[in-house]
């Protein structure tokens, strides 16, 4: 009786160990489909940032929109760097909150004090229109932005002395409706903030230009958005986007159903990396990847194959004693790190923290897998439900 009942249960285990071994073949083989991927995100990262800027015939003025929430860490460096614009035109800033408590608004007096000829204005208005509180803001600072050429750039965001003059230049070629910028992390002090730019500079950063490359993407981004007054109206003005979680990508769609270009033109600008926890970062993340599901979802599910470490690993764990497949771990750490090497030197980055990459690679794939379980997002202390609409309602607490 027990040698039968042994009999069985080899018989049963033999299929088992049969599936967890196809199992591993299908994550190695994604793991090869996405060192592919790698490989061809270095060629494409190299190509991107080589191309030659456009050239704009004359500067007109322009209005400088940056709505501001609290005092992060580099909030008044950055606010320095547009400042120090080498822009051969007026410039008009005009920065708002909506609490007059807030600590930016401290910041905007620091900045006042230091540079007094520039032309600044500061909002101070607490009016909501809808779930989206930046777009709010913006929509009480509008009245006080005088000129025809808009700029809008979040306050996390840092820039270069031409940026608003490479910016203009884009804008101004033929057919073009909106400029919008690549951005790099740009870490505070701290261990979970440089964890929070590898994930920008080594995963976002690479996926749009390859995105961009192949034409799987269509991207607009919050760190910049210029456009004409003119187009601004065309799509309805800001007043559409109140209830949307990705505005940004919102206002893209909107300017290209115009028959109208959006450029990303051939340079990064930096985005501040403040996540001081890892509750924090895991939040962040949670809210892009479930953005980005909201906005394409095909997409989202397709980027899986932009894991090839974590599917590596898997392979590995599931095809038991197989020798072969610590190469393809190799071959997927390897092929990530090359990546991280092209993009710094393409960026002039410091080439560090090679260590921290394979754990990312498996806390973004775990992000990944939670994006799917839930519609839930937390936005600077807010918590919201991503509607199938793209659209967001604030959560209510009973």
């Amino acid at each position: 009786m027990i040698a039968t009942l042994l009999h069985e249960i080899r018989q049963f285990s033999l299929p088992m160990q049969t599936l967890q071994f196809d199992a591993g073949l299908v994550c190695v083989a994604c793991a090869a489909v996405g060192m592919l991927y790698m490989t061809m995100a270095g060629i494409l990262v190299r190509r991107f940032f080589s191309r030659m800027p456009a050239q704009a015939s004359h500067y007109p003025p322009l209005s400088l929109v940056k709505p501001l929430y609290g005092a992060e860490h580099a909030l008044l460096r950055n606010l320095q760097s547009f400042c120090e614009q080498d822009y051969p035109a007026p410039v008009q800033f005009v920065f708002g909150v909506q609490d007059p408590l807030d600590p930016a608004v401290e910041t905007i007096a620091h900045l006042r004090a230091l540079y007094p000829l520039l032309n600044i204005t500061l909002v101070v208005d607490p009016r909501l229109y809808g779930p989206n509180r930046k777009i709010s803001n913006i929509l009480n600072m509008m009245p006080f932005a005088h000129h025809d050429m808009l700029v809008f750039a979040d306050s996390d965001v840092g820039v270069a002395p031409q940026y608003l003059r490479r910016v203009v230049d884009e804008l101004q070629a033929p057919d073009v409706g909106l400029v919008t910028c690549l951005y790099r992390g740009l870490p505070d002090p701290g261990f979970w903030p440089r964890l929070s730019a590898k994930a920008t500079n080594y995963h976002f950063l690479p996926g749009v230009i390859v995105g961009l490359a192949l034409g799987l993407a269509r991207p607009c981004f919050g760190q910049t958005i210029a456009m004409r007054r003119a187009t601004l109206e065309a799509i309805g003005g800001f007043w559409r986007f109140t209830h949307h979680l990705a505005e940004d990508h919102a206002i893209g769609e909107a300017v290209r159903a115009l028959g109208q270009k959006v450029v990303v033109p051939a340079f990064t600008i930096t985005h501040a990396c403040v996540e001081k926890s890892a509750t924090a970062l895991v939040s962040h993340e949670l809210r892009w990847s479930r953005t980005i599901r909201s906005i394409d979802p095909l997409g989202h599910l397709g980027s899986v194959l932009t894991h090839p470490f974590a599917f590596a690993v898997l392979g590995r764990l599931l095809c038991g004693s197989s020798w072969w497949s610590w190469a393809f771990v190799l071959g997927a750490v390897l092929s990530r790190l090359t990546v991280k090497i092209q993009l710094d030197r393409t960026l002039c980055q410091a080439p560090r923290g090679f260590w921290l990459m394979p754990a990312w690679d498996i806390a973004a794939f775990l992000i990944f897998i939670t994006s799917f379980l839930s519609q839930r997002v937390t936005w600077r202390g807010f918590h919201f439900t991503v509607r199938d609409s793209k659209l967001i309602s604030p959560v209510v607490k009973n």
